[in-house]
């Protein structure tokens, strides 16, 4: 099924934007775990909508109902099911726009590949909506992992073109978590949320990029050649609706480099067998090799733009133009970063109980 993952640990996730809710079961959470669920709550907030001025000015609580699979605050073992109520859809907003597929949505491809049967209020199961279940299920997850020694952390790296501070490949990096803009330089900040109104202002939209390390994952997992680490994360990453692109360790730039430059030297050091450097970002022949597992993703512009732009018409079969209304993101950067976090927590934890 399309919306399913996992092998070991195994999600299930459903729903629509407009629906009446959205949701996400889990499969394989080792029982008898205590999961804090506030901790579960500030996560999700993060990723949660209309609480900036640039976030879109849909207000949802993203607060999960647990179903099943907890008992007296523990994991049972059995399926842990989430749900999120939808309770501020504008779903009006959406009615013009039946017969104009919006320029950079699904509304086309989904047409084509459901028959015209897919709930298009929202962008339906397309929509970023469907990424608060994801953000549960990989709250879960890092709390399980970070009982193991297991340490995520993702930051903005770049938006419209600014810089933030990178990670150090060899170091923990410092949490950005409790700030509402998710960066390590103040002055990167006020340069990104400035080209970010500029955009709104111009009724338009800015795309950026995510950094995210994970330390303390243990070496020697991984399933070559085709269910190596890159791919069981990336296939997650690509899930999320505005991902574009997905690099790891020093990624693309290593094309314009010396074997001499690139290799990762290992040496002897109190902590046993170490790399000297990172290029590699922690990952070498698909396998974890101990170090940071370091990566970046690339997310697109908000396709969802106030100015007009060409389409077609499906009722009249002619070239037309369009102007999408609504509650938007002029950057949805800041608010994916939680969810970047969460798609490498399901995967690490996944590969983990795999082993």
């Amino acid at each position: 099924m399309s919306s399913m993952w996992g092998n070991s640990v195994r999600i299930s996730i459903f729903g629509e934007s407009h629906g009446p809710s959205i949701g996400v079961v889990m499969e394989g959470i080792p029982s008898g775990f205590i999961l804090d669920m506030e901790q579960i709550a500030a996560h999700m907030a993060r990723r949660a909508p209309g609480q900036m001025p640039w976030s879109t000015k849909r207000s949802e609580k993203d607060e999960p109902v647990i179903l099943s699979g907890m008992y007296l605050g523990k994991t049972t073992g059995t399926p842990l099911c989430a749900m999120i109520k939808n309770t501020d859809t504008h779903s009006s907003d959406y009615s013009a726009l039946a017969d104009k597929p919006r320029p950079g949505h699904a509304d086309l491809t989904g047409l084509a590949r459901y028959n015209g049967a897919n709930d298009p209020r929202g962008g339906g199961h397309f929509s970023g909506r469907i990424m608060a279940p994801l953000t549960f299920a990989g709250a879960v997850c890092m709390q399980i992992l970070a009982s193991r020694g297991v340490q995520i952390h993702a930051h903005i790296y770049e938006i419209a073109g600014i810089m933030d501070t990178p990670y150090d490949p060899l170091m923990t990096p410092k949490s950005v978590s409790d700030k509402p803009f998710p960066v390590m330089s103040d002055t990167a900040e006020a340069q990104m949320i400035a080209a970010i109104m500029e955009a709104r202002d111009s009724l338009d939209s800015v795309g950026g990029i995510i950094e995210c390390m994970a330390t303390g994952f243990p070496a020697g997992l991984g399933k070559p050649i085709f269910d190596n680490i890159e791919s069981r994360i990336a296939s997650l990453l690509f899930g999320i609706p505005a991902i574009k692109g997905v690099e790891f360790g020093r990624g693309f730039a290593v094309s314009g480099v010396r074997g001499s430059e690139n290799n990762d030297s290992p040496s002897i050091s109190k902590q046993g067998i170490r790399l000297q450097t990172n290029h590699a970002g922690g990952i070498e022949g698909g396998i974890s090799n101990g170090m940071p597992i370091l990566l970046r993703c690339a997310c697109k512009p908000t396709p969802s733009i106030s100015r007009p732009q060409d389409t077609i018409n499906l009722k009249t079969m002619q070239n037309d133009t369009i102007q999408i209304t609504g509650r938007h993101d002029p950057c949805i950067v800041p608010r994916a970063v939680p969810i970047v976090e969460s798609a490498v927590a399901l995967a690490l934890l996944d590969l983990m109980e795999e082993g």
